[in-house]
């Protein structure tokens, strides 16, 4: 029986819900006509095609992403801040595997576009879980990087291939990670980059 009701946002949470189940590679207007109850002609009314869906729910993805990460930071600093960051995108990617691909992928597809205030939140939040390093200003978007990196390469691997190596938990391995992160940015951050060696010096 059809489902009454539908509009682009409901189309949209319906289309993230079944890509984390199947994977976003799998999802297609067909299959989520079918999870709604409708014939596929009927989603084009609320979605332009597929490609739509998948940016919407990458927008979807950003804005649950910063709001996961902001609610864990609430009230903590420092390491704790850090740590809680961490865990929380760590947790989105295992969660919502199918919407957070949908986030990486997304890119911005004009003025106007959804997707870059809700990027922005998600920085905003990692910004606010390491402004109790007191870093450099000139430091802070490389710790950005950095973060945001290692979380995304460790959890998305994870998410993938299970990391299965002997006896030693993810778990353990995440926390170590993070740990060197905090104890890096303790040190403030003062990494010096490469520099170009001089020519004709050995």
């Amino acid at each position: 029986m059809p489902r009454a009701g539908l509009g682009p946002a409901s189309v949209t949470r319906a289309g993230a819900v079944l890509a984390d189940e199947t994977g976003l590679d799998h999802l297609s207007m067909g299959l989520l006509a079918e999870r709604l109850g409708v014939r596929t002609p009927s989603l084009y009314k609320h979605v332009d095609n597929i490609a739509d869906l998948t940016h919407r729910i990458g927008v979807l993805a950003m804005v649950e992403l910063a709001e996961a990460t902001g609610d864990a930071i609430q009230g903590r600093a420092g390491s704790d801040a850090l740590v809680a960051a961490a865990q929380a995108i760590r947790r989105f990617v295992h969660e919502h595997p199918g919407r957070y691909a949908a986030g990486n992928a997304a890119r911005c597809t004009g003025p106007g576009d959804p997707l870059v205030p809700a990027a922005r939140r998600v920085v905003d939040s990692l910004s606010a879980a390491l402004r109790g390093y007191g870093l450099d200003p000139a430091e802070q978007v490389h710790a950005l990087r950095m973060l945001r990196s290692l979380v995304h390469g460790f959890a998305s691997l994870e998410e993938r291939l299970g990391l299965v190596l002997e006896e030693t938990s993810t778990d353990e391995s995440f926390h170590w990670m993070i740990a060197l992160v905090d104890e890096g940015l303790r040190a403030g951050g003062r990494i010096d980059g490469p520099r170009e060696q001089s020519r004709g010096t050995t």
